[in-house]
């Protein structure tokens, strides 16, 4: 039962249970502004520059191509070359090793996304092989105005 102008919140003894407003948080994330680079050396000039997740392509559709992709190049259905433009340099090597490694094309299940700082992406993809069920770990960074992948990890 309120009275008139909450009286009743304003009585001396009851100060201890004033409401405070909370202080506005910016809506925008901060974004993350040193990208993976894997000890390599740029020129000033040419370094990658960040991209805001809000400048780049849709995230879960992304992700879901990029995993039936990675899945049909590990059972050897795809070349690697059609996403190299997709990742690092060293993420496209061990992608190539590791191309014809599984015997069968597994199926994407469930896609988890996480973005700890705009323009990072952490997925995590839930591939079934027959009767196992194996996670595959995907970091997407937003470098030049594109998801580049810097992490990639079948467990």
């Amino acid at each position: 039962m309120d009275s008139p102008d909450n009286q009743d919140w304003k009585h001396p003894l009851l100060e201890i249970f004033t409401i405070v407003p909370a202080a506005l948080q910016s809506t925008r994330p901060k974004l993350y502004l040193i990208p993976s680079r894997f000890d390599d050396e740029f020129d000033p000039d040419f370094a990658p520059e960040p991209t805001s997740a809000l400048d780049l392509p849709e995230l879960h559709q992304w992700t879901e191509r990029f995993a039936h992709s990675v899945v049909e190049i590990w059972a050897g259905r795809r070349s690697p070359r059609q996403i190299q433009a997709l990742c690092h340099h060293t993420i496209f090597s061990e992608l190539v090793r590791k191309s014809g490694s599984q015997k069968e094309i597994g199926h994407i299940r469930k896609i988890h996304i996480q973005e700890p700082l705009d323009g990072i992406c952490e997925a995590t993809v839930t591939v079934r092989y027959q009767d196992r069920l194996r996670s595959m770990l995907i970091r997407f960074e937003g470098i030049d105005m594109r998801w580049l992948c810097t992490a990639l990890t079948l467990l």
